[in-house]
């Protein structure tokens, strides 16, 4: 084993921004995460914390970090939507996670299940019902059970991979045609929606 391999095999101790940096390895598309506060206040915020959990019955989550001032209004809100963001869609993207002011000035959006903003533009769209809220350290993980969904036909999603934007390169060929008898993952099944390592938003 060459010197380089030999330093990658090594396993290190864990440390919060060396684990980030290897967390970013993992691309991932974006989306902003929307709902309305019971005093009709929207609300949303830019996440790559995003993912699939099960066809039957259709699940899907998302991470939010205890920090976000939004937190409060996710946990008593009883329906999300889940805006899958093209690659058009950067300057929204960074517009919604950061603490601007007024990020919703000229931001076009239809309203969906429970008055949660459904944005423009969106490749797919995924309206949810709270199914359940977990302890995730130090971020609640919100669990959706899906009501209704869009999505394009054609689009070119915006990824995200070691701290910055990316796109789309050409197709490197197809996963496997069938699952493995022991395999649960969401790719194996036809249904990859992953996403790690959330912004820190308000």
């Amino acid at each position: 084993m060459g010197e380089a391999a030999a330093k990658s095999a090594i396993m290190t101790a864990l440390d919060g921004r060396a684990f980030r940096d290897a967390l970013g390895w993992f691309a991932t598309g974006v989306t902003i995460i929307t709902t309305r506060s019971a005093a009709d206040e929207l609300v949303g915020f830019t996440a790559n914390s995003f993912s699939s959990v099960s066809l039957d019955p259709p699940l899907v989550l998302f991470s939010l970090n205890r920090q976000a001032q939004c937190l409060r209004v996710f946990e008593s809100s009883a329906h999300f939507a889940v805006n899958v963001l093209s690659a058009e869609q950067t300057e929204l993207s960074s517009r919604f996670a950061t603490a601007v002011h007024d990020r919703w000035h000229g931001v076009a959006f239809t309203t969906g299940e429970g008055g949660c903003p459904i944005l423009e533009g969106a490749v797919a769209v995924f309206e949810c019902a709270v199914h359940g809220m977990h302890e995730g350290g130090d971020h609640r993980i919100f669990l959706g059970q899906v009501l209704r969904m869009r999505a394009e036909a054609e689009g070119r999603p915006l990824l995200f991979c070691r701290g910055a934007y990316r796109e789309l390169g050409p197709p490197l060929g197809q996963p496997a045609e069938s699952a493995a008898p022991s395999s649960t993952s969401a790719l194996d099944n036809g249904g990859l929606l992953a996403g790690l390592e959330p912004w820190v938003s308000a």
